[in-house]
C-alpha cells in the first residue's frame, strides 16, 4: 500500500506544475507579459516552462525523482517570493504559502526519493 500512496502522492505534486507548463506554452505571450510586469525578463519562461512540465514527468514516473525534486522546491520558493509577496492581497498570501508548503512536499521527495514504483527503484537494483 505504501507503494501505491507514494506513486498517487507524486502524481499529485505534480500535476499542478504539468498543468501550468502546459498552460504556459498556450499563453506564451500572456504568460511574458504577466512574468515581465513583475520585473522578470521574459526569456525566463522557456526554462520555466522546461522545468514545469520535465520535473514532473521526471517525479511522476520516479527518474531523477531526488534532483526533479530538488530543483522544483527551488522554484516553488524563489517564484513564491517574486510572484506572490503582496501579504496584505490574502490570495497572494495564501499562494505564497502555497508555494512553500509545496516546496516542502518536494524537499521530502529530494531527501527520501521515489518508492518501488519508480524507475529509480528499478534502476538501483
Amino acid at each position: 500500500m505504501t507503494n501505491i500512496v507514494d506513486l498517487i502522492g507524486r502524481i499529485l505534486i505534480s500535476a499542478l506544475f504539468l498543468i501550468n507548463g502546459i498552460f504556459k506554452i498556450n499563453n506564451y505571450d500572456g504568460a511574458i507579459g504577466w512574468m515581465e510586469g513583475f520585473g522578470v525578463p521574459g526569456i525566463l519562461l522557456i526554462p520555466a516552462i522546461i522545468l514545469e512540465i520535465v520535473g514532473p514527468i521526471l517525479i511522476i514516473i520516479g527518474y531523477k525523482t531526488k534532483l526533479a525534486a530538488g530543483l522544483l522546491s527551488i522554484f516553488c520558493i524563489v517564484t513564491a517570493v517574486i510572484f506572490h509577496n503582496d501579504f496584505a492581497n490574502q490570495m497572494q498570501f495564501t499562494s505564497f504559502l502555497k508555494n512553500f508548503a509545496l516546496a516542502g512536499g518536494f524537499l521530502t521527495l529530494f531527501i527520501n526519493g521515489a518508492k518501488d514504483y519508480s524507475l529509480d527503484n528499478k534502476f538501483k537494483k
